[in-house]
């Protein structure tokens, strides 16, 4: 029997998602604005003004337009 750790650990995504805005519409993709102040161009489409999930370099959908709580310890 495999180790279930490793089974477990290969399903799971290698990048993290990110959510951002969309800032700007080009013909191959989308320049977003992640919720830390920088912009990232991404292939996918989107609306200018639309929350996305960002997973690497593409849009993976729509994310609900919800504000953020910075705090700080």
């Amino acid at each position: 029997m495999s180790n279930l750790y490793r089974r477990f650990a290969r399903i799971l995504p290698t990048e993290p998602r990110d959510k951002g805005r969309v800032v700007a519409v080009h013909s191959d993709g989308v320049t977003i604005e992640l919720m830390t102040g920088h912009r990232k161009r991404v292939k996918g489409s989107a609306n200018e003004g639309e929350h996305v999930f960002v997973r690497g370099d593409r849009v993976e959908g729509p994310a609900p337009n919800l504000s953020g709580i910075r705090q700080e310890v």
